[in-house]
C-alpha cells in the first residue's frame, strides 16, 4: 500500500497521470463533436455550422493536449527553473492556435458574406490571404507585447527596409495594389465572364489572387493576366449587370420578298426556339429590325434573348438550321452576291 501511494505522489506519476488525462478528454471532446454535434448542424438549413465545426474540432482537440502537457511538465520539479520558459512556450503554442481558427473563421464569413450579399460562389484568393496576415500580424503583435519586446525600433527597421523592398518589388506591389482596386471597384467578379479586346482574350474569371487573376477561357485552359494590366485594359463583362443578353443575329432576304411575310416567318421561327432550346430565355419576344438595302439582299437584325454568355451558341446553331428550313418551306430566297455588268458600244474611230 505504501508503495503504491509513493508512486501516485511521485511527480513524474502525477505528470504521467495528468498527460494521460489530457488525451482521454481531448478524445472525448473530438468523439461528441464528431458523433453529436455534427448530427445536430447536418439537420440545419445552412452549412456554415459544419464548417465551424469542421475548423475548431481539430485546435480543439491539440489545445486540451497541450494544456495537458504544460500542467504535466509544469508537476516535474526536475524543470522548477524552466517554468518560465515553459509558460513563454504555452503561451505560443495557444496563441498560434487561437490565431489559426479565427484566420479559417473569418475567411469562411467572409466567404458566407460575399456570397450572400455579393452572389459571389468563391472567395477572392487575394482577399482571404489580406485576411489572414491582418490576423497573423496582430498575433505577433500580441507574442511581442507579451515578451515586453519594443515594436518602435522594429517599425523603424521595417521602415527603411521596406523602401528598398518597395524598390526591388515595384511591378508586385503593383500587381497587389490593382487587385485590391479590382476587388474593391467590382469591374469584374468571381465566375463573370470576360473579354479583353486588346488582348482577344476571353473565359470566365476563375480567381482574383495577390498578382494576377486567372481567366478560363472555353477550350478549358487557364490564362494568368497580371493584375496591374487588367485594372488598366478595356474589359468586356458580359455577366454584368446580370447575366441575362441579348443576341444579335445578322439575315438578308432577295429584294422581291415580301417583307412582311419574312417579318412574320422568322419571327415564329424565333420564338419556337426561345422556347425550346436549352439556354433561351423562355418568355422572351424576338423581333427583328430591317436595316439596310445590301448589294444583294434587304439586310436585317434578329435579336434572341439568352440566360448566359455561353448559351448563344447552342441558340445560334438551332435558329439558323431551322429559320433555313422555314426560308425553304416558304419559298424565301436569301441571295447570293450579284455583280450587273453593262456593254455598251465603243465609240467609232475617225480615220
Amino acid at each position: 500500500m505504501a508503495t503504491i501511494e509513493s508512486l501516485v505522489s511521485s511527480d513524474y506519476a502525477l505528470s504521467l497521470l495528468v498527460f494521460i488525462s489530457s488525451v482521454i478528454i481531448a478524445s472525448a471532446a473530438s468523439f461528441v463533436l464528431k458523433r453529436y454535434v455534427s448530427a445536430i448542424t447536418s439537420k440545419t438549413k445552412t452549412d456554415i455550422d459544419d464548417q465551424i465545426l469542421a475548423i475548431v474540432s481539430g485546435p480543439i482537440y491539440f489545445a486540451i493536449i497541450l494544456s495537458g502537457a504544460y500542467i504535466a511538465l509544469r508537476l516535474l520539479e526536475l524543470l522548477s527553473q524552466y517554468l518560465q520558459a515553459l509558460d513563454n512556450i504555452f503561451f505560443v503554442c495557444i496563441v498560434f492556435i487561437v490565431t489559426l481558427v479565427v484566420s479559417r473563421l473569418l475567411r469562411v464569413l467572409l466567404g458566407k458574406w460575399l456570397k450572400v450579399q455579393k452572389k459571389q460562389e468563391k472567395t477572392p484568393q487575394l482577399l482571404s490571404r489580406a485576411v489572414s496576415v491582418v490576423v497573423y500580424f496582430i498575433a505577433i503583435l500580441v507574442v511581442l507585447s507579451y515578451f515586453e519586446i519594443e515594436i518602435t525600433p522594429l517599425v523603424a527597421a521595417f521602415g527603411v527596409g521596406g523602401i528598398a523592398v518597395g524598390l526591388a518589388l515595384q511591378n508586385t506591389l503593383s500587381n497587389f495594389f490593382a487587385g485590391l482596386h479590382i476587388l474593391s471597384d467590382k469591374p469584374v467578379r468571381i465566375n463573370d465572364f470576360v473579354e479583353l479586346p486588346e488582348s482577344k482574350i476571353s473565359g470566365y474569371v476563375e480567381d482574383i489572387g495577390w498578382r494576377s487573376t486567372r481567366i478560363r477561357t472555353l477550350p478549358n485552359t487557364i490564362i494568368i493576366v497580371p493584375n496591374s494590366r487588367l485594372a488598366e485594359s478595356i474589359v468586356i463583362n458580359d455577366s454584368l449587370p446580370v447575366q441575362e443578353m441579348s443576341v444579335v443575329m445578322q439575315c438578308g432576304v432577295a429584294y422581291g420578298s415580301n417583307l412582311e411575310r419574312v417579318e412574320k416567318v422568322t419571327v415564329e421561327t424565333a420564338k419556337r426556339m426561345q422556347k425550346k432550346v436549352r439556354g433561351a430565355v423562355k418568355d422572351f419576344e424576338p423581333f427583328i429590325r430591317y436595316h439596310t438595302f445590301g448589294d444583294s439582299n434587304i439586310n436585317f437584325s434578329i435579336i434572341l434573348r439568352i440566360e448566359s454568355f455561353v448559351d448563344q451558341y447552342l441558340l445560334v446553331h438551332e435558329f439558323i438550321k431551322a429559320l433555313s428550313k422555314a426560308y425553304k418551306k416558304e419559298g424565301i430566297e436569301i441571295s447570293w452576291p450579284v455583280r450587273k455588268l453593262y456593254y455598251g458600244e465603243q465609240p467609232k474611230q475617225k480615220a
